[in-house]
């Protein structure tokens, strides 16, 4: 037995440190690494290694914690400021967008590969939820608007909840309750979720903010131990337990708490733990000699998917809302499937659903299809779309005590080609009490500047703002990129503009 647990633990400690190499030469290569963490799986599972594992159960209450790390991150790690204007756009596309999504899927399946109606809503129910994770890890390689990223990222973070729920609908005998029941059933779920995450979040700031903890390291236990706490509290009221972990962690994360950079740096590599675990057990639960079978409707589906599903949902749930044109088909391309579809399409697996071990083979080889596809192109498709903003400010995690005494985070700004900051003097940037730059890299050496100093192009700024200023700093320097020093004479303030 002991020779046996040291040869476990040898195989996955070598699993981890692979996967976690494997995120630079991903980086690198532009393919996204949850692809190489499913790889790995496969590579250990019977087609490889020879390693069987069939635990469909197991997998997928092991896929349940990951997701509950992976969104207690993405919510600890938006900001309110940028969240609260999408609130409505990302609500309207993880509740109507998911509708649409489901039943346009499902009609497509249905007439071109003859699956029956239950079958074929379930491939759309599985697919109509995108990944936090996959969102979460690409979006933020990017500069676009924040609008944009807080509109994927909180839809990311949001739809798990109603999908879950139609998915555990459909893969039982939802003819049992008429559909009144089912709507009421629904809409209570989301709603008691809510409200748990937010007794949750309030709960948890109250008693961080005065607790005197012995360690700096309890901290980041106790938030994720609060999020944990939302969904074991919302799963016992019979109500949606992803919704509550990430409202706790939007309000936990916008709190201030002592040792919020720790918080958010533990977080993050938890979540980072969570994916690689996830990914590499969904690559050893597939059968790759299936896999040839699952091809056909793996493409079917994903085509249906992204070329009439997506669309659709964005442009219903858009209606009531400002959102350009060019918003909405980088909304619809960005859309990101990766391993939530698999884990939802182990949940009619478990429950032995007639046709299920097709649907996740299906949904397997569609994930990895059109996340290479969608991932790669995302960048490119942003410049198209002229929906990038390379000047936008990002934020760098670093745990340092006096930017925590000060409340303040540090922000990177690039001066791109075709910005106007570039040729603007650090004084003109007209940065708010509170704000300042503190090192400008150029051509590989830092400095730091002057009053006097004059940015150009390819400079990297590093800015220091407090908790007060920091949105108001970048309305600023967005502004001035836009219009340069005069912007406030043109009518420019760094809101975001519809497309």
């Amino acid at each position: 037995m002991t020779a046996g647990l040291d040869v476990a633990l040898l195989v996955g400690a070598a699993v981890l440190l692979v996967a976690v190499g494997a995120v630079r030469f991903s980086t690198r290569l532009g393919v996204p690494s949850l692809l190489v963490y499913l790889a790995l799986g496969v590579a250990i599972g019977e087609g490889g290694l020879g390693i069987r594992f069939d635990d469909v159960e197991l997998t997928r209450v092991l896929g349940f914690c990951a997701l509950i790390v992976i969104i207690a991150e993405g919510g600890l790690s938006a900001r309110w400021s940028t969240l609260r204007p999408v609130l409505g756009m990302a609500a309207a596309l993880s509740t109507v967008g998911v509708v649409v999504s489901i039943v346009v899927v499902g009609v497509v399946v249905h007439l071109l590969l003859g699956l029956d109606w239950r079958l074929a809503l379930l491939y759309g129910a599985v697919l109509s939820s995108t990944d936090a994770a996959a969102v979460f890890a690409t979006l933020r390689r990017l500069r676009l608007p924040p609008r944009l990223v807080a509109t994927l990222e909180a839809e990311s973070g949001i739809n798990d909840a109603p999908v879950v729920i139609l998915v555990l609908l459909l893969s039982r005998d939802v003819t049992a309750h008429p559909w009144w029941y089912e709507v009421a059933l629904v809409s209570y779920e989301l709603g008691v979720g809510a409200a748990v995450g937010v007794a949750a979040g309030i709960t948890g700031r109250y008693a961080l903010r005065r607790a005197a903890l012995p360690s700096a390291g309890l901290y980041p236990i106790a938030v994720v131990g609060f999020t944990v706490l939302a969904y074991a509290a919302g799963s016992v009221l019979h109500a949606s337990g992803f919704l509550a972990v990430y409202v706790a962690g939007v309000l936990l994360g916008n709190a201030r708490l002592p040792h919020r950079q720790a918080i958010l740096g533990f977080a993050d590599g938890l979540a980072w733990l969570a994916q690689i675990g996830l990914f590499v057990l969904l690559g050893l639960l597939v059968s790759p000699s299936r896999l040839d079978a699952a091809l056909l409707p793996a493409v079917v589906t994903g085509l249906a998917l992204l070329l009439l599903a997506r669309p659709l949902s964005v442009m219903v749930s858009a209606l009531p809302f400002r959102f350009g044109l060019r918003e909405q088909l980088f909304l619809s391309w960005a859309g990101l499937r990766g391993a939530v579809p698999i884990v939802l399409a182990t949940i009619p697996l478990s429950l032995r659903v007639p046709g299920a071990d097709r649907l996740f083979d299906a949904v397997f080889v569609l994930v990895v299809i059109f996340t290479l596809l969608q991932a790669g192109t995302l960048a490119p498709a942003a410049r198209r779309l002229r929906v990038t903003a390379p000047a936008e400010a990002a934020e760098i995690r670093v745990d340092t005590a006096p930017l925590e005494r000060m409340r303040a985070d540090l922000l990177q700004v690039e001066v791109p080609p075709g910005s106007r900051l570039g040729g603007v003097h650090v004084d003109e940037l007209r940065l708010p009490v509170g704000a300042s730059v503190t090192l400008v890299l150029r051509d590989g050496t830092g400095f730091v500047p002057g009053l006097d100093t004059r940015l150009k192009v390819g400079d990297s700024l590093l800015i220091v703002a407090t908790a007060e200023v920091r949105d108001e700093a970048e309305r600023r320097l967005r502004a001035v990129s836009r219009r340069g020093r005069l912007a406030r004479w043109f009518g420019e303030y760094g809101e975001d503009q519809d497309a």
